[in-house]
């Protein structure tokens, strides 16, 4: 654990002073005349968006800490500033509070909720760590064959379990397990190659699945609210498992040619695999629970507004309605919490709050005439402007350790941005969603993502290992947008 300390740990000085350096910016964000055009609650909450940025980036106080210290940003500094609506009139620290709190009435929210708590059924049973070891098993011993089987693991485990860092959890032991009983070194690059494989291919699948990523319903619910459109679990498979697939193979092809794993075959492979599993013993009854209920869910999930009315939200809050249930259900209320990373969803409902409260106070609609005027975006054909905002979350995303909070931050600017173009045919809401495929990249530096932490802490490979393959990933990854925003995805009309 020595090692994930030192790379969590940031350079002391920008640490220690991340959150007094965040406050001095926004008392001098505040300090200066509000911009013309700009009301002095949309000029507050620039302020707060810039201080939020600081802290996320610096992780000077924790995320849960940092909600908290937003939530009464916005209480305040909002409550002290005229109405939007009544310009003659305070809002009041009543009404802000409101609006700080109000992301945890969307249904994002929920669903999000309940991702984490089927992540935690899934544990409890270990029905995610059968699912790899049946996988695995069907693989071979060959390294390159692994190397598939962890990457199609990853994808498989996307679809049952929506947690990238639980996905992760299950996977680290099962391949520490596996290089342990294939009698190889630990700092070998075969374990290296698996254990960046099992990080790096589920943040590929968190772009392939909608449900996969807390950070695809925080881009969803703003463009529910800003775009009145609502994008199914089956919309957003057909538009990018196809790019999650072309990159997963990418993973593969990269992976081998860059550390090519030191044999062919390792003895003893499907062995091990075959004791882990027998140490499993048969399927127990709580494991087929869930994973019917689990595969109901899936089938709700794909025919969204297909078969039946029934969103995303409100069919996964009755499954873990059902899991919970006495007899019927797989684990108690006591099991699941001590399972449930609460943190992660008060970042969530104070993502959305920010979000909502930067549109509400047109912030983000004055930010982005501003961007659009500088950058002169108005007139810029579709495909130039997604890769210049596509570059720009790129180069954002390696100061945040958190993927949740920068769709919070940038999601609504994105979309104001996108509103704000004069393109003609533009999709916005196409738009929106590829750039949230951007979002979930992560691929350049371990502390670029939760997954990313966890395989690093296994002492498996060295920082420079996960940016010698991640460069080009992530290289290659942007080159596929835009190939993609060029062909499929302006043949189905996103782009």
């Amino acid at each position: 654990m020595e090692k994930v300390v030192s790379l969590t740990t940031r350079e002391p000085f920008v640490k220690r002073y991340g959150l007094i350096g965040a406050l001095l910016v926004l008392l001098a964000i505040i300090a200066i005349p509000t911009p013309e055009g700009l009301p002095i609650a949309g000029h507050r909450m620039l302020g707060i968006l810039v201080f939020s940025v600081i802290v996320w980036m610096t992780e000077a106080i924790s995320y849960p800490v940092s909600a908290a210290v937003i939530m009464t940003l916005i209480a305040f500094l909002l409550g002290i500033s005229p109405d939007v609506a009544k310009p003659t009139e305070l809002l009041g620290t009543s009404k802000a509070l409101t609006i700080a709190l109000g992301g945890f009435s969307n249904t994002a929210l929920a669903l999000v909720g309940g991702a984490l708590f089927l992540a935690a059924a899934m544990t409890h049973t270990g029905l995610d760590k059968r699912i790899a070891l049946v996988v695995l098993s069907k693989v071979g011993a060959r390294t390159n064959r692994v190397l598939a089987g962890v990457i199609l693991v990853g994808f498989i485990l996307s679809f049952f379990v929506p947690s990238t860092t639980a996905r992760v959890s299950c996977m680290v032991p099962i391949v520490m397990g596996i290089i342990a009983a294939f009698g190889v070194q630990k700092k070998s690059r075969f374990a290296a190659i698996m254990m960046i494989a099992t990080a790096q291919a589920d943040s590929i699948w968190n772009v392939g699945i909608k449900t996969a990523a807390a950070q695809n319903m925080i881009a969803l619910g703003f463009i529910e609210k800003m775009l009145g459109k609502t994008i199914t679990w089956m919309d957003w498979f057909i538009a990018a498992a196809p790019y999650a697939v072309i990159m997963s193979i990418v993973l593969y092809y990269l992976l081998l040619k860059l550390m090519p794993p030191e044999v062919d075959e390792i003895a003893g492979g499907k062995e091990a695999i075959a004791k882990a599993m027998a140490d499993l013993g048969p399927m127990r009854s709580d494991e087929k629970k869930l994973l019917s209920i689990s595969l109901v869910l899936l089938f709700f999930w794909a025919t969204e507004k297909i078969v039946h009315p029934f969103d995303t939200s409100s069919t996964t809050i009755a499954a873990i309605s059902l899991l919970l249930l006495p007899g019927i259900g797989v684990m108690t209320w006591k099991d699941a919490q001590a399972k449930i990373p609460w943190g992660t969803l008060i970042l969530f409902g104070v993502g959305i709050s920010l979000g909502s409260a930067i549109l509400s106070t047109k912030a983000a609609v004055w930010l982005s005439k501003i961007i659009v005027t500088t950058f002169g975006l108005q007139t810029l054909p579709a495909l130039t402007i997604l890769a210049i905002l596509s570059a720009f979350l790129i180069v954002i995303h390696l100061g945040f350790a958190s993927a949740t909070a920068l769709a919070a931050a940038m999601i609504p600017i994105l979309i104001s941005i996108l509103q704000g173009v004069q393109t003609e045919g533009i999709n916005v809401i196409g738009m929106t969603m590829v750039l949230q495929y951007v979002v979930s990249f992560g691929f350049i530096l371990p502390v670029n993502a939760p997954q990313n932490m966890i395989a690093y802490g296994t002492e498996t490979f060295e920082v420079r290992d996960f940016i010698k393959t991640g460069i080009p990933l992530t290289i290659i990854g942007y080159l596929a947008i835009l190939f993609l925003g060029a062909t499929y995805w302006k043949w189905l009309g996103i782009v």
